[in-house]
């Protein structure tokens, strides 16, 4: 059965009967029919769960598979009678239409809804996108009449939750914009790092909308747009419940790239499900060098949400996709997600998604290679299997996270300057050679000193290579990497890094995900 026709054949429970897993009573749902809703929480307990997180390989066109990966282990959790929640980011429409399609698991260890979850779900990325369009019809308006604050220079850019390359660039009536995919925005950053409400306002007066003729610093806070731009998010902010093919509580909430963003999902969620929850198994988008390193520099540093548990997913035809068919090469792309992991914590498993393709051999290999390395090796079957025969996995599960860990790792100081943290960043942990600066980007970042000296970096590179070349694959030494350009993210309080020839705004492929997807007797087909 493909990944569709197991999630409709699933026997799903009403969302209220769900919640009680967590304790969650039926007037704190907001629901969205009989299978989502909105958690309206106000308080929630002091209790502090343990955090774990998957992360993965670099991708290849075979998957990695964390996100089912992400879900079968909640679920192998629940099976073995342990409280435990899966907190996710929400899908982007860019990838369900676009190659990679939806995001919600396969086999036997997704959520559901699918098709509902894949496409609006509960209006999140949409209010979003409206929110971060809103600014900039506010900066227009401001223009149109008069131009009272004399803005000269806009970075604030629109936005939309498609790929659409046609949209890097556009002229408007009034000036030159571009549009950034939703995910990729300042505002989604903004949503998913918001501890509350008053957050979120303080975050969103703060973004940087632009220069003035005098070169002074404009801000969304001077044009009086912030309110409305609040009203559009607030329910938004509210968590999202929906449940696994098995039953158990999944949520959903917030969704950035972690290649061109920060791939993490909310603040709030993760903090929600800590304290309704004795293990919370969470996910960053991409491979480790993407996604786990930006959760870790981000995401962990600045609100204490340090993983007890770090879990590197792998698959042995990636791994050999990586060494262009041959285990033996490719093996070394793990080997570099081991090496930076292990900076991090002491606490780390590699557990390789088997496939019934998968020879004795390689996987012993691949298991042999991790012990070398210090690191146990588990393996998955619940893409095929579910929860079923998965004790070894909890059980390891719960000696690592009550495991201490003795290594508290940083990349760069908070006091180091902006060159200085890119450096140290690229050098330490991608082995970087020589980092280019593109035209007088150096300059113009050492400029940024004065006042954003403080801010973390989040790197923009493709995700399918340890460097910003998507061709390069394995685990490659001595290369360089370029600088193409930068943005000041304000109200999120890091600078994004562009390297290569990463955009914000991606495009369609030629054979995209669209050309399979259809209305069949009012069925939705295609997304997968």
């Amino acid at each position: 059965m493909t990944d569709y026709e197991i999630n409709k054949k699933a026997k799903l429970k009403p969302i209220k009967e769900v919640a009680k897993k967590l304790n969650i009573k039926e007037k704190e749902l907001i629901p969205y029919g009989n299978y989502m809703a909105k958690l309206n929480i106000k308080k929630t307990s002091n209790k502090k769960g343990k955090l774990i997180l998957v992360t993965s390989t670099n991708p290849t066109p075979y998957g990695e598979g964390k996100t089912t990966l992400a879900i079968g282990l909640n679920d192998a959790m629940n099976r073995y009678g342990k409280k435990s929640v899966a907190v996710l980011r929400e899908p982007s429409l860019g990838p369900v239409f676009g190659s990679k399609g939806g995001a919600t698991g396969g086999g036997k260890s997704q959520v559901a809804p699918m098709n509902e979850i894949n496409l609006h779900f509960t209006g999140d990325f949409h209010a979003i996108t409206s929110a971060n369009n809103l600014i900039s019809a506010i900066i227009d308006n401001h223009i149109y009449f008069g131009n009272k604050l004399e803005i000269d220079k806009v970075y604030f850019t629109r936005c939309l939750d498609v790929n659409d390359r046609s949209l890097r660039k556009i002229n408007t009536k009034l000036r030159e914009d571009c549009f950034t995919i939703t995910a990729a925005s300042e505002i989604m950053a903004i949503f998913t790092l918001s501890k509350d409400l008053n957050d979120l306002k303080e975050r969103l007066d703060n973004i940087l909308i632009g220069k003035s003729k005098k070169g002074k610093d404009i801000y969304l806070k001077d044009l009086g747009g912030t309110g409305a731009v609040v009203a559009l998010l607030k329910d938004a902010m509210k968590p999202n419940l929906v449940q696994s093919l098995e039953n158990n509580p999944v949520i959903i909430h917030g969704g950035p790239f972690a290649n061109i963003a920060h791939g993490c999902n909310s603040i709030i969620a993760t903090n929600l499900g800590l304290s309704l929850a004795d293990y919370v198994i969470t996910e960053a988008g991409f491979g480790s060098d993407c996604g786990a390193l930006k959760f870790l520099d981000i995401k962990s540093k600045d609100n204490n949400l340090y993983p007890d548990l770090i879990i590197l997913n792998a698959t042995i035809r990636s791994l050999k996709y990586h060494g262009n068919g041959n285990l033996q090469e490719g093996i070394s792309n793990l080997e570099f997600h081991i090496k930076n992991m292990q900076k991090y914590t002491d606490n780390l498993l590699v557990i390789l998604n088997k496939f019934n393709d998968d020879s004795k051999y390689d996987i012993k290999y691949v298991n042999d290679f991790c012990n070398s390395l210090n690191c146990k090796m588990l393996i998955s079957n619940m893409y095929k299997n579910g929860s079923k025969n998965t004790k070894e996995l909890v059980d390891n599960i719960i000696e690592y996270t009550n495991k201490n860990n003795t290594k508290h790792f940083k990349i760069y100081n908070k006091n180091d300057s902006i060159i200085e943290k890119i450096d140290k960043f690229c050098k330490n942990m991608y082995g970087v050679k020589n980092i280019i600066y593109k035209d007088n980007l150096k300059d113009e970042l050492n400029n940024l000193d004065k006042k954003y000296q403080s801010y973390n970096i989040c790197i923009s590179k493709t995700p399918v290579s340890i460097t910003d070349n998507a061709k390069i694959l394995g685990y490659p030494k001595n290369f360089d990497m370029t600088v193409t350009g930068y943005k000041i993210n304000n109200g999120s309080k890091f600078i994004t890094i562009l390297m290569g020839d990463v955009m914000t705004m991606p495009g369609l492929i030629k054979n995209a995900n669209y050309f399979n997807i259809d209305v069949i007797d009012d069925e939705i087909i295609g997304i997968f």
